[in-house]
């Protein structure tokens, strides 16, 4: 048989296997590493693969740890664990329930201005659907809230931090992207490629940041039009109307003020992301020591809650390196480029079928699996058939959101499902994330029809 179509089946078989190691519960990096090492033992017992090529990990390893790009990474994530820890979340929620109160729908509307906020703030989803679950959730059902609505606009506003800069996926994109963007334009003779940084993906999120949230204000204002019944108004006491310029001012200045710094320091091209992101982590500390509740306790809980986080992540892009090293070197590259090239469509034919592929795939992966996965496979044939790397970028950021509201691994559900009274069936958040979920897909639609959503703002702000 040839060699060629022999590494093409190991490939195919390979990314089943993964998939499949993952269906069993086995731990993320682990089966990435260890499902490539096995395939790719087979392909050298079948005389196909080469093992002198994993002497290109080092290399790649060692790239990684001393990336200036990614140390914004652990510095983002300092910044949302202890902005999480400082209550921000619960005043800004208490403070819209208040100012939105008092409409149908209002509570509704409330949560999800406060997920877009904490997402520009903290970019933590699993601690933003958590203490919204926690605080909204009550509250919600008390003021007569239909539990599948108020399920799903929860999950749904928590996961705007997979969209809205600063995202720790977003940091990793752009990383990828800039690489493979370099060796493509290289590959086709262009050796000045104009460079795709994260900054770029920051700023082409903007405009289909606001484009989802407001579909999703807009389904809101329709459940109270026409259904509401399901979202009944909770006006204020007198008591709460009186002292509601102070609250407002007192719980919105302060992420404002942070969100202004970090990201209009990114778009105006003043600061680095990592910079940018240092600047955060700072002024997250700073707005803890205000509050009066920065202990050293916290401060070691939060360094503790970083580091594992970001170990995590980082375990699981050195276990993708192995998986994209065997997947590449068995000829699953040629194999992807052959399929997607032959696609109809062209280019815009190829793009719809990575979105699809994705959403389904976000079934089971997680936001970080699918990139670190599905980005290295398809990017390099999608950018050598001429979609904008910007564009790509921002595509792939808001169909992750999706991955966290599909069943059965929709994170966001399962956060929410932690915290939520038990008299809430899990298939009654199951069908409130449905609606949402959908809103998602349009807002996809919205940024495949009309790219300058993603490329415009990265063009006008650094050309």
């Amino acid at each position: 048989m040839d060699p060629v179509l022999i590494g093409e089946i190991l490939a195919a078989l390979m990314f089943v296997g993964v998939i499949g190691v993952l269906l069993l519960g086995f731990p993320v990096a682990f089966s990435l590493a260890g499902v490539s090492l096995f395939f790719a033992l087979g392909g050298w017992l079948l005389g196909v693969f080469d093992p002198s090529n994993f002497g290109a990990l080092a290399s790649r390893y060692v790239g990684f740890m001393t990336n200036e790009v990614l140390v914004a990474v652990p510095l983002f994530i300092f910044m949302g664990v202890m902005l999480e820890r400082s209550g921000v979340a619960e005043q800004l929620l208490r403070t819209m329930g208040k100012v939105f109160g008092s409409m149908p729908g209002g509570l509704g509307i409330s949560v999800i201005v406060v997920g877009a906020l904490l997402a520009a703030s903290t970019g933590v989803v699993g601690a933003t659907v958590v203490t919204m679950g926690l605080i909204s959730l009550p509250a919600m059902l008390k003021a007569g809230y239909n539990p599948r609505l108020a399920c799903g606009v929860i999950c749904a506003s928590g996961t705007l931090g997979q969209i809205i800069p600063p995202s720790t996926v977003m940091i990793f994109m752009g990383d990828m992207l800039a690489g493979i963007n370099a060796q493509v334009q290289m590959a086709k003779g262009n050796f000045s490629p104009t460079p795709v940084s994260v900054g770029d993906l920051f700023a082409g999120s903007v405009f289909p940041s606001l484009v989802l949230i407001a579909l999703y204000l807009v389904y809101m204002v329709c459940k109270a039009i026409f259904d509401p019944r399901s979202c009944p108004a909770t006006p204020p006491t007198a008591e709460e109307k009186a002292s509601l310029l102070k609250d407002v001012t007192s719980s919105l200045i302060p992420p404002l003020a942070l969100m202004v710094a970090v990201l209009g320091s990114i778009l105006g091209g003043i600061a680095t992301p990592t910079e940018a992101a240092s600047v955060g982590a700072v002024g997250a500390i700073l707005l803890v020591l205000v509050k009066g509740k920065l202990n050293f306790t916290m401060l070691r809980q939060t360094c503790i809650s970083t580091a594992t986080i970001t170990s995590m992540v980082f375990v699981l892009l050195l276990g993708a390196a192995v998986f994209s090293v065997v997947f590449r070197m068995l000829g699953g590259d040629d194999l992807v480029h052959e399929m997607l090239s032959n696609l109809p469509g062209g280019a815009m034919g190829a793009l719809i079928i990575v979105m699809l592929v994705m959403f389904v795939l976000g079934f089971i992966l997680d936001t970080f699996e699918l990139i670190f996965i599905i980005i290295p496979i398809t990017a390099p044939t999608l950018l050598h058939m001429g979609v904008d790397p910007v564009w790509l970028g921002v595509l792939v950021g808001v169909n992750l959101q999706t991955s966290f509201m599909t069943p059965p691994f929709g994170f966001s559900l399962i956060y929410l499902r932690g915290v939520a009274p038990g008299h809430i069936r899990t298939s009654e958040m199951y069908r409130g994330s449905l609606p949402f979920v959908g809103l998602q897909l349009v807002a996809i639609g919205f940024v495949l029809a009309f790219p300058a959503l993603a490329t415009w703002l990265p063009k006008y702000i650094y050309s």
